[in-house]
């Protein structure tokens, strides 16, 4: 159910609110909605020279999500940073036995943190909320309450409904954008995170969307999962059906992706963001 313009106001004079106690913030920024709607905000709240977004650039952020989180912020007018991370250098990191978004969170915030304080800006702020805080496993969560990090979005008590109708209220071009978590996250829990690895992955989803597109298949949700023992392809439902449908067409993906170099067996499946990785290798 929509909120009512009422209801928008509401939300937006307090999120407002929240960002302007802040007096001066970095955000980490993503391009996402979420991190783009606190950065929107923080621009309304506060003075421009005042505001900066931050994004971390490492193997983990694919160029396609960086080339777009580069038009998102020049369409808000922020002053971008982009700051160098390398969360491969923490062993909790590359084990990915369940944690690996503490260690990535604690390794990205630190170093945006860092430049925060650089700047003369009183806090980092992520777009972190309410509904994030509802899950029962979410590690990078304590790695930003260690690093006293700020979350306007769940302090103004936005969910993510809220978050996409002011997203579209205020005009912002994610506002329907698909969730796009970090390469990594496509790594199943168990199989060590490599240089290589993300390489991979981002190489096999740009050749997916490459196959389908050059079909006339669009495609809204994409995950290539690296899994124990080979990779599974996960489409939204309708560019899956194409897919499954079409003997022709998966003979052709799955040829393309063992070119590019995707190993082992492969499957296909219909994305759902609750679906879990593949068990850990023993």
């Amino acid at each position: 159910m929509q909120p009512s313009e009422a209801e928008l106001r509401a939300a937006s004079g307090r999120l407002l609110d929240e960002c302007r106690r802040l007096g001066s913030v970095a955000v980490a920024f993503s391009g996402g909605v979420d991190s783009s709607l606190v950065l929107a905000a923080a621009l309304r709240a506060l003075p421009p020279s005042r505001v900066l977004a931050a994004i971390a650039v490492s193997p983990s952020l694919s160029a396609r999500e960086l080339a777009d989180a580069r038009r998102t912020a020049a369409d808000l007018g922020a002053e971008l940073a982009e700051v160098g991370v390398n969360e491969l250098a923490d062993p909790g990191y590359r084990a990915n036995s369940g944690d690996r978004c503490y260690f990535c969170k604690r390794t990205v915030l630190s170093e945006i943190g860092a430049l925060a304080a650089e700047r003369g800006l009183a806090a980092v702020a992520t777009g972190t909320h309410a509904d994030d805080h509802l899950s029962p496993h979410r590690p990078g969560l304590a790695a930003a309450r260690q690093l006293a990090v700020v979350e306007p979005l769940a302090l103004a008590g936005f969910g993510k409904p809220m978050i996409r109708a002011l997203s579209a209220a205020w005009g912002l071009r994610v506002a329907e954008k698909p969730a796009a978590p970090c390469l990594a996250s496509r790594i199943s829990v168990g199989v060590p995170v490599t240089a290589s690895r993300l390489h991979s992955v981002e190489r096999a989803e740009e050749t997916v969307r490459a196959v389908l597109d050059s079909r006339g298949v669009a495609v809204h949700d994409l995950r290539v999962r690296l899994l124990a023992d080979g990779f599974r392809v996960e489409l939204d439902p309708e560019a899956e059906f194409a897919v499954g449908s079409s003997g022709a067409l998966r003979a052709q993906l799955f040829e393309r992706l063992r070119s590019s170099g995707m190993a082992g067996s492969g499957d296909l499946a219909v994305y759902r963001a609750e679906l879990p990785l593949a068990a850990a290798v023993s």
